[in-house]
């Protein structure tokens, strides 16, 4: 069963998704610190989640194993306000390249989305480490996109660990571009799934 997140699973909602982008190919090296520190991770994906979440398009697993974070067309992650606090805990987390580094990738990201027809936005969908490999976060990808179908909605995601993205094929996903990552030699896979795909 899944529900709709609302500010009361803000917390964990956020948890699930520091955790599972921790070990990211792009999100994680983006974070990291010399120090090895985690801390600024939750409040990070925090303002994601706090943006989102009043949109009404936040699912979660009752068992919260897994998040989904959905933007709706014409939709924004978060507010200026929110985005101006993102970008100063970035500013007061990491080193100076670090930080400059992660703004390119915000521009990267900005730059590679399609402008050209209303669609639904994927901006994170995780899953709790300790649920890993049963499929949890599939079974509410599926679950969401049957909904967004009834809709007549195409969606549009950015698939950050290689290793996923067959699974968003399955899911009707296709690939129409990518971007470098964090670092030289890591790829950000674009992908566009048109409405009625399941």
């Amino acid at each position: 069963m899944t529900r709709i997140a609302t500010e009361a699973d803000i917390d964990a909602v956020t948890d699930t998704i520091a955790l599972a982008f921790a070990t990211d190919p792009v999100w994680g090296a983006a974070l990291a610190r010399p120090d090895g520190d985690v801390g600024h991770h939750h409040a990070y994906w925090r303002l994601f989640v706090e943006g989102a979440v009043p949109q009404g398009m936040v699912f979660r697993s009752d068992d919260e194993a897994a998040v989904a974070v959905w933007i709706p067309p014409g939709g924004e992650e978060m507010s200026e306000d929110q985005e101006a606090e993102l970008r100063r805990i970035v500013s007061e987390t990491l080193e100076p390249a670090a930080q400059d580094a992660m703004f390119a990738l915000w521009d990267r990201f900005d730059s590679n989305h399609p402008q050209s027809e209303p669609h639904v936005y994927l901006s994170l969908l995780a899953t709790h480490p300790d649920h890993r490999g049963q499929g949890i976060a599939q079974a509410l990808l599926r679950e969401n996109l049957a909904g967004f179908d009834r809709q007549g909605l195409p969606a549009y995601l950015e698939s950050t660990n290689p290793a996923n993205d067959h699974r968003y094929e399955r899911a009707g996903f296709e690939k129409i571009g990518e971007f470098e990552g964090y670092r030289a030699g890591s790829v950000v896979s674009t992908m566009w799934r048109p409405a009625g795909r399941l």
